[in-house]
C-alpha cells in the first residue's frame, strides 16, 4: 500500500482556494452528527437503494455553545444533514443503487462511489439543482468511503466548505451476522489568516463522527469485552491513533481503495498506529481492566484546545498566589484548573467493572521526579525538564536536562513514582504504552473511577503513582498537560522495561529518543528542528563493529512523522524489526528487511542491527514537510564504545 504524506503548510495553502470560490447555498438545515450505527437506504434481493441529498448546513461540533459553521453535508433525501454522510453497509455481492441530488450552489464531484473507490477512483460531476444515479456492486470485504468536492485541487486536500462531504462503505461477508463494531471518521475544518500567531483562521476543528471532545460520544464498555473500532481519516492530515492503557490488534489496513485483512500470524500489536489521508483501519481490543480511559490522536495540536495555538509561550513575569501556592490559569479547562484541557481528536472510554482488581503486594521501589521551567530555554519561550530525585541534577538547582532520565523499570517489579512539580503551571505525567490501572494513567480529571479521578499537579505540589509495568519493552513517558507547549519544551523521556532474565547491556542497547528543539508556533513555517537524545542531530553516535545493536526508537515530537533510513553511503542498510510500542512483532515480521521506516509521534520500535562498515549514517526526513532537507546523522562504528 503507498503511503501518502499531504503537508500541513500544502493543505493550508489548498484551503485558501477555498475562500475565494463562489460559497454553497445558504445554509437551511442543522448539520447532525452521525455516530454511524444505522445502515442508510432500504434493502431488497440483494439491492440496497439509497438517496442522498448534498446540501449546506450549520455545524455544530462543540455542542450549542460553541462555532456555528457553515458548511456542505450529505444527508438522506428528505431527512437531516449529517457529518459523516449517511453509512452505507452491505453485504459483498450486494448492488448498491445511490441517487445523488446536489443542492448547493457550485458542482459537486464524486469519489469512491463506484466499483473503483477511494481518492483515487474515478470522479463524476453533479451540476447545481441536478441529479446523477449510481449503480455498482459492492465488492471486496473490509473499511472504504465516498467523498464529495466543490473547489479546484486534489480531494484529499479539503479543508473547509466541502471538507465534511464524507461517508463510509462497509462491506460485510455474507452468510455471517453483521459484526457488532463501532465505526470513526475523522474530519476537519479550518481556514487560513498569515496574520494570526498560528497560521489558522478562527474555529479550527477536527472531529470524531462529527463532534470534538469534550462533546464526543461518550464510549462505555464492560471489563473483558472484546471491542472492535473502524477508523477513517478523510483529513488532509495525519493521525497517529493512541490508546491509553491498553494494546489492540492491528486486523487490517487501507487506503480507500483496497482493505487488506492480516492474516492472524501477522497481526500485530499496537498502542499507536499511524493513518495517512485517505487510510482506513480495523482494530480489536479488550479492556481487562476498569475505569475511564481515553483513545486520541497524538499529534498534540489535534488535541489542542484553539486558545493554545495562540498562547503566549513565554514563562509569566509574575503568578497569581492561590492557597499558598503559585498558580497559572489554565488554558481551555471550561473554569476547572484541575482537569486536562484537552480537545478535538480525543474518545473517552468507560469500562464498568466485572470482577474486583487485585493489589500487588510486594514493596513498590520508589522513584522521584521533579518537574521544572525556566525562562528563555527556547528564545523568548519557556523550557521544562524532568530531572530524576536524588541525582547530581537535582542538587544543580539550575540544571534542565532534556530528554528526562531514561527509567529503566523492572517486569513485575511494582513502582511508586512521586512526580514534585517545581514549575510554574500545571502538571500531569502520562506512562505511555505502560498496562497500568485507570487513575495513575495521567490525564488529569478523567483518569481513575467513579469520583476519584487524577488530579492536576499544581506548582509546588506533588503525587505519587503507583503501577507495576508487565512486560519488557520500550516506552516513553510525557506531559499530558498543555501538551502543545509542555512536550515541545522539554517534557519527555524513555522508559526501558527490562526482564530479570536478560539483563541489559547499555553498550549494545540503545535508546534513540527523537524530539522537537522547542514549541511550533506557525503551521505555515518550517517546524522546530528535531533533537536525538536531547542534541542536534549533527551529533555523532557510535556503535560496536559486528556485534548486534539493540535501537530502541521513540517518536515524541508533537505533531511530525519521521522517516529513518540506516545508510552505507548510498546502500540502504538491512535490519530485523523486533518490536512495536514495546510489544515483540509475530515472526512472520521480524526477517532482515530496508532499514527504513515511517516513525509517528507516540510510536516506538526495536530494531535489530549488526554495523560491519566503519562509517554509517541515519537518515533522517520529514515528509510532511517536503522543503525541509533531510538531516544525515553520523554513524562511527568501532571495536569500543
Amino acid at each position: 500500500m503507498t503511503r501518502r504524506f499531504t503537508t500541513f503548510a500544502s493543505s493550508l495553502c489548498a484551503g485558501a482556494l477555498l475562500l475565494v470560490m463562489r460559497p454553497v447555498s445558504p445554509p437551511s438545515a442543522s448539520i447532525s452528527p452521525n455516530d454511524n450505527r444505522r445502515s442508510a437506504g432500504s434493502l431488497s434481493n440483494d439491492v440496497l437503494t439509497v438517496r442522498l441529498t448534498a446540501g449546506t448546513g450549520v455545524w455544530q461540533p462543540e455542542g450549542r455553545d460553541g462555532p456555528q459553521i457553515t458548511t456542505a453535508a450529505f444527508g438522506e433525501t428528505g431527512k437531516a444533514l449529517q457529518t459523516p454522510g449517511p453509512l452505507l453497509r452491505v453485504k459483498r455481492g450486494t448492488e448498491i443503487r445511490a441517487s445523488i441530488h446536489n443542492a448547493l450552489a457550485v458542482p459537486l464531484w464524486i469519489y469512491g462511489m463506484g466499483a473503483a473507490r477511494g481518492y483515487a477512483s474515478d470522479s463524476f460531476d453533479i451540476a447545481p439543482g441536478a441529479s446523477r444515479e449510481i449503480r455498482f456492486r459492492a465488492g471486496e470485504t473490509g473499511t472504504y468511503y465516498y467523498s464529495g468536492r466543490t473547489a479546484p485541487g486534489p480531494v484529499g486536500a479539503r479543508t473547509s466548505e466541502d471538507s465534511q462531504l464524507n461517508g463510509v462503505i462497509v462491506v460485510d461477508e455474507p452468510g455471517r451476522a453483521t459484526p457488532a463494531d463501532r465505526i470513526f471518521v475523522v474530519s476537519t475544518w479550518y481556514t487560513i489568516d498569515t496574520s494570526s500567531v498560528s497560521g489558522l483562521g478562527p474555529d479550527p476543528i477536527l472531529a470524531f463522527n462529527g463532534l470534538s471532545w469534550p462533546h464526543t460520544e461518550p464510549l462505555t464498555a464492560k471489563q473483558g469485552d472484546s471491542l472492535t473500532y473502524r477508523f477513517v481519516n478523510t483529513t488532509p492530515l495525519e493521525h497517529p491513533m493512541h490508546l491509553h492503557g491498553f494494546y489492540f490488534r492491528v486486523d487490517a489496513k487501507g487506503d480507500g481503495a483496497v482493505d487488506t485483512t492480516f492474516a492472524p500470524a501477522d497481526r500485530r500489536m499496537a498502542v499507536t498506529e499511524l493513518l495517512l489521508t485517505g487510510e482506513t483501519m480495523a482494530m480489536t481490543w479488550s479492556p481487562t481492566r476498569s475505569g475511564n480511559w481515553i483513545l486520541h490522536c497524538h499529534l498534540a495540536s489535534h488535541i489542542a484546545p484553539a486558545s493554545a495555538l495562540v498562547a503566549d509561550r513565554r514563562m509569566p513575569s509574575h503568578t497569581a498566589v492561590h492557597g499558598g501556592h503559585a498558580m497559572m490559569p489554565r488554558l481551555g479547562n471550561r473554569g476547572n484548573p484541575m482537569q486536562h484541557n484537552m480537545a478535538g481528536l480525543v474518545l473517552g472510554i468507560r469500562v464498568a467493572p466485572t470482577r474486583v482488581a487485585t493489589r500487588s503486594t510486594r514493596a513498590a521501589r520508589p522513584i522521584r521526579l521533579v518537574i521544572r521551567s525556566r525562562a528563555a530555554v527556547y528564545g523568548d519561550y519557556a523550557g521544562y525538564s524532568y530531572v530524576l530525585g536524588g541525582s547530581p541534577e537535582e542538587a544543580d538547582t539550575t540544571a534542565m536536562p532534556v530528554p528526562g532520565p531514561v527509567l529503566v523499570l523492572q517486569k513485575d517489579e511494582p513502582v511508586a513514582i512521586t512526580i514534585v512539580n517545581r514549575s510554574h503551571e500545571n502538571a500531569a505525567v502520562h506512562w505511555h504504552g505502560i498496562e497500568l490501572e485507570s487513575f495513575p494513567d495521567g490525564v488529569a480529571g478523567w483518569s481513575g473511577q467513579g469520583a476519584t479521578t487524577l488530579p492536576m499537579i499544581g506548582p509546588e505540589d506533588s503525587l505519587t503513582v503507583r503501577f507495576t509495568p508487565p512486560r519488557a519493552g520500550t516506552f516513553m513517558y510525557h506531559s499530558h498537560s498543555n501538551e502543545f507547549q509542555q512536550i515541545a519544551s522539554g517534557l519527555y523521556g524513555a522508559i526501558v522495561v527490562v526482564d530479570s532474565a536478560h539483563p541489559r547491556d547499555e553498550a549494545t542497547d540503545r535508546v534513540l529518543l527523537f524530539s522537537d528543539d522547542g514549541p511550533t508556533l506557525n503551521f505555515l513555517r518550517p517546524p522546530p528542528a528535531a533533537l536525538l537524545n536531547g542534541r542536534p542531530l549533527t551529533d555523532t553516535l557510535r556503535f560496536r563493529a559486528a556485534t548486534p545493536q539493540r535501537l530502541r526508537l521513540i517518536n515524541i515530537r508533537t505533531d511530525y512523522p519521521l522517516a529513518l533510513t540506516l545508510l552505507d553511503g548510498d546502500r540502504v542498510l538491512e535490519w530485523r524489526v523486533l518490536a512495536k510500542d514495546g510489544a515483540d512483532l509475530p515472526v512472520s515480521r521480524t526477517g532482515s528487511r530496508a532499514a527504513t521506516m515511517m516513525l509517528s509521534p507516540g510510536e516506538t520500535a526495536d530494531v535489530e542491527v549488526t554495523p560491519r562498515a566503519s562509517r554509517l549514517a541515519l537518515k533522517v526526513t520529514l515528509p510532511t514537510f517536503r522543503n525541509v532537507a533531510p538531516v544525515l546523522v553520523p554513524v562511527t562504528v568501532g571495536d569500543a564504545m
